[in-house]
């Protein structure tokens, strides 16, 4: 059952707190529950009145149009990874999923004692998903830095970012994929958008305007700018730094405020922003780069969705991270 919420007038405590418990009843904006029980979400998707959501653990959660979950088997054909932050990560629904049942998938995964990325189609059939085609593999990585997003741009263009691997110097390095933007060319092979990152995991356009967010190193996370061919910096500079031929941030949170930014929407001309150590969503103005709200109460929040007409975002209290309230993970429509 759907349930609509309204924030209480404790609200007030909430404001400031970092890597705060959830409390929905202390939430500083109305929302609705959507889904309860999800299991470390990672990537929302959203046809028609039903969400397809990416479960670390190598699950979809498929969440009908009257509230119903159901968990979707995903056979993949390497094993996956048990490394920090490591799974299931990125999913995106093909956007002739309606007609072709496919989707985009990335995820970590365990070869001969070592871990890699890869990135596949699946294919959904009988409400079990299949690893259908590989389209990047043994990809390196670290104990963290997997990077995950997977995104379309408005032309139905797949874009994939890609960690560091825990190397700083990798991002730096053209001959490598780690600490970049890939784009899926037209010949289904991927190449070099952007670099100079660190552990980039979230994309979105504004019309033909590329966002994208990042972790910083302990604080300094970014939300960049991206263009083709740009170096974004990292090693070499982050956060407020500069440097000649490198990229500065659209958006730093600076030295003293750590967000771990995730994944991110463009909704009602703002950038939304899920915050994970920041345990908020965070919108932030496109015209002047300032933070106008802070919404918080739901613990750490993984994605956000924009469907054109209202926000979703999913809570990653069970990633082993946050601290669990009972349901917990859950999907929420924010009522605005």
């Amino acid at each position: 059952m759907r349930k609509i919420l309204l924030p209480s007038l404790s609200l007030f405590l909430l404001a400031g707190c970092n890597n705060a418990a959830p409390n929905p009843e202390e939430a500083t904006a109305p929302f609705e529950e959507i889904a309860t029980d999800l299991e470390a979400p990672w990537a929302i998707n959203k046809t028609g009145e039903e969400f397809y959501i990416s479960e670390r653990p190598g699950s979809v959660a498929h969440v009908a149009d009257d509230g119903t979950m159901t968990r979707q088997e995903v056979n993949f054909s390497d094993t996956l990874s048990s490394a920090a932050e490591a799974g299931f990560l990125g999913f995106v629904l093909k956007q002739d999923f309606e007609e072709s049942q496919e989707a985009y998938g990335y995820y970590v995964y365990e070869r001969d004692s070592e871990d890699y990325n890869k990135i596949i189609t699946l294919l959904l059939e009988n409400g079990q998903w299949q690893e259908n085609e590989v389209l990047l593999e043994g990809i390196p990585t670290g104990n963290v830095h997997h990077g995950g997003r997977l995104e379309l741009d408005p032309d139905g263009t797949l874009f994939a970012a890609i960690g560091d691997a825990s190397t700083p110097e990798l991002a730096q390095d053209l001959g490598s994929v780690n600490g970049k933007i890939l784009k899926l060319n037209s010949s289904n092979e991927f190449e070099i958008y952007s670099h100079g990152h660190r552990n980039p995991q979230g994309l979105a356009w504004d019309e033909e305007t590329m966002y994208a967010s990042e972790h910083g190193r302990s604080a300094n996370d970014e939300i960049n700018i991206i263009e083709e061919g740009n170096n974004y910096g990292w090693p070499t500079i982050e956060g407020e730094e500069t440097e000649e031929g490198l990229e500065s941030p659209f958006y730093t949170t600076g030295s003293a405020e750590t967000w771990a930014p995730s994944g991110i929407a463009i909704h009602n001309d703002a950038l939304y922003v899920a915050a994970l150590r920041g345990t908020a969503i965070q919108v932030l103005d496109l015209d002047n780069a300032e933070v106008t709200d802070s919404i918080e109460g739901f613990g750490r929040v993984r994605d956000v969705h924009s469907d054109g007409d209202s926000l979703y975002f999913i809570s990653n209290n069970t990633d082993g991270r946050g601290t669990p309230a009972e349901g917990d993970d859950k999907l929420y429509k924010l009522n605005e």
